[in-house]
């Protein structure tokens, strides 16, 4: 039992690991706002969820922002994009989870992660609206946006950034998972009895 629990350890680290170098790979995209960066630091934490279950893939992304606020920092100096970060990760990680175990197939990963997409993407826009952009207003003594320019900025670059996000993970996560689906159905076998 202790070698099990030192392995998944282990391999949670690496993903976790893994997850914090594809953050910082980020890049921005042409026509969002350059603060908002795309990245694939999600991919490791659905790998964890699929071989550990969902918890799993929760810790991955709490170890990757923790790592990116520790390494980096944040420019507020509390970390309100990295708990954005991690709230969106796992807004996109859990209901892709959970909707691929009920159809289980290839075909079934497309859908879940497309919905994982969807979801996190609805979700995120609210939370944006109501949390995370306020926060960002107090902490970094930017002039508060009225309740229109939120709006309006919540639909023409967060809702569009996360849509594309999800979209780019879900096309590379897919590719990955043909390639992968084996080896990750052999881990979870082995790792969950």
């Amino acid at each position: 039992m202790k070698v099990y629990n030192v392995k998944k350890l282990v391999i949670l680290a690496m993903l976790g690991s893994i997850s914090y170098v594809l953050m910082v790979l980020n890049f921005p995209f042409p026509g969002l706002p350059p603060f908002l960066k795309i990245d694939f630091s999600d991919i490791p934490a659905i790998i964890a969820a699929l071989i550990f279950g969902p918890v799993a893939g929760i810790i991955v992304e709490l170890l990757k922002n923790i790592l990116d606020f520790v390494m980096i920092g944040s420019p507020t100096g509390v970390p309100v994009g990295h708990i954005a970060n991690f709230v969106a990760g796992i807004l996109f990680v859990l209901p892709t989870y959970y909707i691929f175990k009920k159809l289980n197939s290839k075909h079934g990963m497309t859908i879940a992660l497309v919905m994982g997409t969807i979801i996190m993407s609805l979700l995120m826009s609210v939370l944006n609206y109501y949390v995370v952009l306020p926060a960002y207003t107090l902490f970094m003594n930017w002039d508060a946006m009225s309740s229109q320019e939120t709006r309006q900025f919540v639909t023409t670059a967060i809702l569009p950034f996360n849509i594309l996000k999800g979209g780019l993970i879900t096309i590379v996560f897919t590719l990955l998972y043909i390639r992968m689906k084996t080896w990750i159905h052999k881990q979870a076998l082995s790792h969950n009895g």
